[in-house]
């Protein structure tokens, strides 16, 4: 699964410099009204999380994250809101209490890209084949009947660079490879590189995730949600 050490002590800057839009995700969230037990797979520093308790105050939120320095990050963030809880998990050995009303991923463990008019296809930062099974089997564990699972939507990757908040330049450059694709993230402070990420990339069509999800219990029930960041999945056995 993809491990983010090195990019964790300037995730939230290359984050908040415009690559993802933290209110409209959350937006997308409370349009599914979730009542009781959200968990966020693959919650990085807990961004979407923060937005998420002070909306909904009163909901009970579980997040989790491969990454203990990310995850660091997330559990000071969070302190303020007691109805969150962290826990550091890998999601192919994953072992929580309760079963969960939502689940949600939006650029974590699992996520869709959009290409236009083309079909949808998984991305999984899970390389191996056997512990995409894995994943999804001990997710499906921890949903309960009838539950919605949300798996963010993405544009296509590409090779680019940009200039941040702080003024360093973030870049990052993909290379396909047999299963999908590799990423490497670059932050530099003018000629110095501070920062330097590669996360492999395992993809599937849209009919080999369906295939997927649906040995574990998720039924794909929509093409995406009212604001468009989401295909929803549903927990059906």
């Amino acid at each position: 699964m993809g491990d983010y050490t090195n990019m964790a002590g300037y995730y939230d800057v290359i984050m908040t410099s415009g690559y993802y839009d933290y209110a409209k995700i959350v937006d997308s969230l409370v349009a599914h009204q979730p009542q009781r037990n959200v968990l966020e797979i693959g919650c990085g520093t807990g961004l979407i999380l923060e937005e998420l308790a002070k909306r909904q105050p009163k909901l009970p939120i579980t997040g989790i994250d491969l990454t203990a320095p990310m995850l660091s990050i997330a559990q000071k963030r969070l302190a303020p809101f007691s109805t969150v809880s962290l826990s550091q998990q890998n999601i192919t050995e994953l072992v929580l209490d309760d079963k969960h009303e939502l689940a949600f991923s939006y650029g974590g463990v699992w996520y869709f890209v959009i290409d236009g008019d083309k079909e949808p296809f998984l991305v999984s930062h899970i390389a191996d084949e056997q512990a995409n099974h894995l994943g999804f089997e001990h997710l499906a564990k921890h949903i309960a009947l009838g539950g919605t699972l949300l798996l963010g939507i993405q544009g296509p990757h590409h090779d680019y660079e940009t200039v941040i908040s702080n003024g360093m330049k973030y870049s990052q450059k993909i290379d396909p490879t047999d299963i999908g694709f590799t990423k490497h993230y670059y932050l530099k402070e003018g000629d110095h590189k501070v920062m330097d990420q590669t996360v492999h990339y395992r993809t599937y069509t849209f009919a080999q995730a369906q295939e997927l999800m649906g040995t574990y219990g998720f039924e794909y029930v929509s093409a995406k949600d009212v604001n468009q960041l989401f295909l929803q999945f549903k927990k059906v056995k």
